[in-house]
């Protein structure tokens, strides 16, 4: 496996790209180590505490494969990496890791890291206007060519409603992105808001008291959101070409 470190200014966080194979395909997987436990929010494993956090590129070819069975793929995977399963929280996308944006805000002693992919040109919709056309049953999965997946780091203790706001905050400055950018449903022309795969995971930082707000009234709330909206633009600009 070879490994591509990614420079962040969070203290006692270490990133890094590793590029492996999986039943004969080649991936790439963002890792991102904390050396001890964290509390994180993921909108696809809800609440954990975990050391690890990722973000996985799946072949389409072999995402059609391991959307039949996604329970054996997040065991499967991370033990292919050497992590266990229960120690991480990870995503997966078909957007290369090497299209991935990064983007640190600080405001005095707070810091905000995001990372993010972004492929908005197969399921691009706006959500409240556009009909679905897929249905979960029994826990069956569909695979989707385009994904924004966001790893949400800060070095500030946050409470679980804080967690839970900072997704609101992030998804709004995604969605701003997505107008700036003029990107439109893959569905119906109308501005998009997202795509029908977005995921995102919220990493609380550790030490002093929790923070109990992440709105965008607040300094956090907008470390936030200006981290989410400018990762999510310079990662739709590498992997789509979004001008």
């Amino acid at each position: 496996m070879r490994e591509r470190k990614i420079n962040l200014k969070l203290e006692g966080i270490e990133a890094k790209i590793v590029y492996h194979a999986y039943e004969g395909f080649d991936l790439n997987t963002l890792i991102v180590a904390f050396g001890e436990t964290r509390r994180v929010l993921s909108t696809f494993h809800g609440y954990r505490t975990v050391k690890f956090v990722g973000n996985n590129y799946t072949p389409l070819q072999l995402s059609e494969r391991t959307m039949r069975n996604y329970k054996k793929f997040k065991r499967k995977l991370p033990l292919s990496l050497g992590i266990k399963p229960r120690e991480i929280a990870f995503l997966s996308t078909g957007v290369n890791m090497d299209n991935m944006a990064v983007c640190e805000e600080s405001y005095e002693e707070f810091r905000v890291c995001c990372l993010a992919t972004a492929g908005a040109k197969g399921n691009a919709l706006r959500t409240g206007v556009d009909k679905a056309s897929y249905v979960e049953r029994n826990r069956k999965f569909i695979a989707a060519p385009g994904t924004i997946n966001i790893l949400l780091l800060t070095n500030a203790t946050l409470s679980g409603g804080a967690m839970a706001r900072a997704l609101i905050t992030a998804t709004e400055a995604k969605t701003a992105a997505l107008q700036d950018l003029n990107v439109r449903s893959t569905y119906s022309q109308n501005q998009a808001t997202g795509t029908g795969t977005d995921n995102m995971i919220v990493v609380s930082g550790k030490g002093g008291k929790a923070l109990l707000l992440t709105s965008g009234h607040t300094k956090m709330g907008e470390l936030i959101g200006f981290s989410a909206k400018k990762a999510v633009t310079e990662a739709l600009k590498k992997n789509d070409g979004a001008a």
